[in-house]
């Protein structure tokens, strides 16, 4: 499978990296079958040096079926290139590790606290069940219809 991919150059603290047409099988800065950009994240997003991008060959090979990246998708969706992906929902990415602790032991604890009412349900659920054959009914008047209108045949 062909994707569209960053493969990393420069230095150490210092990444610098093309947009490249390889294949799924090749390494990530390895092997690939054309380049067609450049991204350089330690510019600021205002200058126009930090992506450029070849727009023509870019289009050939989404249309040959290359896939993007997420991080590509991105970058291609901000230049216009194809539409913007849809944003991930991560709500916990801003919370420190330790707030996130708490909270996952406090939703461990919530299960056990919600099993009490859950044994009381199924008391609820039995008027329900008469609920269903009433539902049932007008399924059983349905036939009765239909058979005056094979009388008058």
């Amino acid at each position: 499978m062909l994707k569209l991919r960053l493969s990393r150059g420069g230095t150490k603290k210092r990444p610098v990296y093309k947009v490249v047409v390889a294949d799924s099988r090749f390494a990530r800065d390895g092997r690939f079958i054309e380049k067609v950009g450049f991204f350089n994240p330690l510019l600021p997003k205002e200058k126009k040096e930090r992506v450029g991008l070849e727009a023509e060959r870019i289009k050939y090979w989404l249309g040959q079926g290359a896939q993007p990246t997420t991080r590509v998708a991105r970058i291609l969706g901000e230049k216009e290139l194809m539409p913007m992906p849809a944003n991930g929902n991560n709500p916990n990415k801003a919370v420190p590790k330790k707030e996130r602790n708490k909270k996952e032991e406090d939703n461990k604890e919530a299960p056990k606290a919600e099993a009490a009412p859950a044994a009381e349900a199924p008391k609820e659920e039995a008027p329900k069940a008469e609920a269903a054959p009433a539902a049932e009914a007008p399924k059983e008047e349905a036939p009765k219809e239909e058979a005056p209108a094979e009388e008058k045949k």
